[in-house]
């Protein structure tokens, strides 16, 4: 529902974050110093209480929100881990099929590059916007029937004809893992989680007995913004190939440029 929230510039959504938790930050500690603490009967003693509430809170929150900020990151790095195992499976394909006989070999080295071209500029602009791109069957069928019908005559090209096979198989495989990596995301029980839990935390910031509101305030703003930078961080990495630091094509532009490109 909020999923065009990831396509935004991370200039806006990061001030955007922590500048709403600093101003509810600031506006609920003005509301329940004003409204709420004048008729609680708060003594000194009470805050020691207060603080170990506060840091049980702090605890079970943090240690959650650092869970799902691993398991993001993990995400994250699993799928900038495919998408350099596909392209370098498929300039692997390459350059295996550059020393079949002609013409299989100006056949699958054409195939080949466009597969290449077709991930580049058809497939990654969809998984970009958050949806699925469907393998182009077309193209791995083209090179299935040329390297199926291929028998290879000596050992040495059956030695190279078994490898392209293996790298042929590997580069769709690394293609179905990556596409299915950009269908990871955060659950939604997860994100209520993450939010509840910040809103919780600051409100219980807010019932200490602090003489000079400005101390107060500036104690509850730089949690605020602490907490607010922590899940702008878990925003940024949720959907690996979206947003700022979405995961690009760059691995498989360099295959193109050193491989297939061709000579001026």
């Amino acid at each position: 529902m909020l999923e065009f929230l990831f396509d935004l510039p991370l200039l806006i959504t990061g001030p955007a974050i922590v500048g709403s938790l600093c101003l509810f930050a600031l506006g609920g500690l003005l509301v329940v110093r004003r409204r709420v603490l004048p008729r609680l009967r708060i003594r000194e003693g009470d805050s020691e209480f207060t603080g170990a509430m506060l840091q049980a809170v702090m605890v079970f929150y943090g240690l959650a929100v650092a869970l799902i900020a691993v398991s993001v990151w993990q995400s994250y790095s699993d799928a900038s881990r495919l998408v350099s195992q596909e392209a370098a499976a498929i300039g692997a394909l390459y350059r295996d099929v550059g020393l079949y006989p002609e013409p299989q070999r100006s056949e699958l080295q054409k195939t080949a590059t466009d597969y290449l071209d077709h991930l580049i500029h058809e497939a990654w602009p969809l998984q970009r916007q958050g949806k699925v791109p469907a393998v182009k069957a077309e193209i791995v069928g083209r090179l299935l029937r040329v390297l199926g019908t291929f028998e290879p005559d000596t050992e040495g090209q059956k030695l190279q004809h078994a490898e392209a096979l293996r790298a042929l198989n590997a580069a769709i495989m690394a293609t179905r893992l990556r596409v299915d990596a950009g269908r990871t995301a955060l659950p939604g029980i997860l994100w209520v989680v993450i939010v509840a839990g910040a809103v919780i935390s600051l409100s219980a910031a807010f019932f200490f007995k602090v003489e000079d509101v400005r101390l107060h305030g500036i104690l509850v703003t730089l949690l605020a913004v602490f907490i607010g930078l922590v899940i702008f961080m878990i925003f940024a990495l949720d959907r690996p190939f979206r947003g700022d630091l979405g995961l690009g094509p760059e691995p498989h532009q360099l295959i193109y440029d050193q491989l297939m490109k061709p000579n001026p």
